[in-house]
């Protein structure tokens, strides 16, 4: 795997394709800057060896050249975490930032306009990545999150730099993370599965299947799992059309070895609301006007003693709405009985929008082992696919 760390770039313009596709308030200002954290060392080090940056990126789903999704935002939030000024040009291609780039000096850090200002970059044109690959010596992806993407910035512009292209540190890191799980992982193995949906993450169970000794399934997804094998859940959430697809994923888990976990009991709640009346009820027995939001106290202690035991733990997707207070106490238990696991040594990997929010918002980012940046590039790895960003350096 050829890294940053194979090359020194003493006089070179290091093109590193980073992801700061990150949140924005009202005012334009960035409101987590975990993105932006997780590139910091890829730029240091480029700078440290005597070389400059030139940093490439999208921000969100532009239709036209709206403001609103301009890089120009960031450059302040940027040049705080680098502790370098940074010289943002408002194109990514054409005179004004070629000129940048070719009279850019060691030291120096310059931010590109939004990619996907450009329809080019989506459809993974030649011609576009061809005319970014000029920005320099040296390409770099170190953008995870969107790893799985075949766009020009990412897949295309890599056959421009034959043999002067490499993973960033974070990248590196990512796929690291994430084969420690698929091929390194010591036993038991569990994954713990949550969200709103089973279709979402069928591949990921599927492929995972093999390599798990535990599989716990939490979140809106269980229901569908309950109802499936005749338990009545209510006005839970349940996908009628996957039902089958359920059952056949209790089989193939049965026939591979893997203990099933669903939830025992279940905090309901007669509205989808934070205010709503709740109780406590057995998973399969949710009476008519009443739904599931969250896993209950049996299914916490439950749940708890299996991630005891485990020694890898793969967690993707919350247990229950965690956003709303009375529904958080399931996903909180299961992340501090994965920090007490993590502590005495287990290897533990979240990753997933949801999941990573729900680290975040109850501080426990530090304290497990790796907290992944990209959700859908995740899953695609944890699905076995080959992911293009990641091809494009290999090839």
């Amino acid at each position: 795997m050829k890294t940053v760390n194979d090359f020194s770039f003493e006089g070179k313009r290091a093109l590193i394709r980073v992801d700061f596709n990150v949140p924005l308030n009202d005012t334009f200002e960035v409101t987590d800057n975990t993105r932006i954290e997780a590139a910091k060392p890829t730029i240091i080090k480029v700078l440290e060896d005597g070389g400059s940056c030139v940093l490439m990126s999208h921000l969100g789903r532009p239709s036209s050249r709206e403001d609103r999704f301009s890089l120009r935002h960031l450059v302040a939030e940027i040049e705080n975490i680098i502790g370098v000024e940074v010289m943002f040009i408002s194109d990514c291609i054409g005179d004004e930032a070629l000129l940048a780039t070719q009279q850019i000096q060691p030291g120096e850090i310059i931010l590109l306009e939004n990619l996907r200002y450009y329809k080019e970059e989506t459809k993974g044109d030649k011609n576009f990545a061809e005319k970014l690959s000029v920005h320099g010596d040296i390409y770099i992806n170190d953008a995870f999150g969107t790893a799985h993407r075949a766009h020009a910035s990412t897949a295309i512009i890599a056959d421009f730099f034959p043999d002067r292209k490499c993973y960033g540190i974070l990248l590196a890191s990512e796929i690291e993370n994430i084969n420690k799980v698929l091929y390194q992982s010591k036993k038991p193995v569990t994954a713990i599965v949550g969200g709103a949906k089973v279709s979402s993450k069928i591949g990921v169970i599927l492929n995972i299947l093999d390599k798990i000794d535990h599989l716990i399934i939490g979140g809106g997804m269980a229901f569908t799992f309950i109802k499936a094998q005749g338990g009545m859940t209510g006005g839970s959430l349940v996908e009628e059309d996957k039902m089958n697809l359920a059952l056949e994923i209790l089989e193939s888990a049965k026939n591979k070895g893997v203990t099933v976990h669903l939830p025992v009991d279940a905090i309901i709640a007669d509205a989808f609301s934070g205010s709503a009346n709740t109780t406590i009820s057995s998973i399969d027995s949710i009476p008519d006007g009443w739904m599931g939001l969250d896993v209950g106290p049996e299914s916490n202690d439950l749940f708890t003693d299996v991630i005891y035991k485990s020694k890898t733990i793969l967690w993707n997707g919350p247990l229950g709405v965690f956003e709303m207070n009375p529904f958080a106490l399931g996903t909180i238990t299961l992340g501090n009985a994965i920090v007490e696991s993590t502590k005495n040594g287990a290897f533990s990997l979240v990753g997933g929008g949801d999941s990573v929010a729900a680290v975040k918002k109850f501080n426990l980012t530090d304290k497990v082992s790796y907290v992944s940046t990209g959700g859908g590039a995740m899953l695609e790895m944890l699905e076995g696919k080959t992911l293009p960003g990641i091809k494009a350096i290999e090839d």
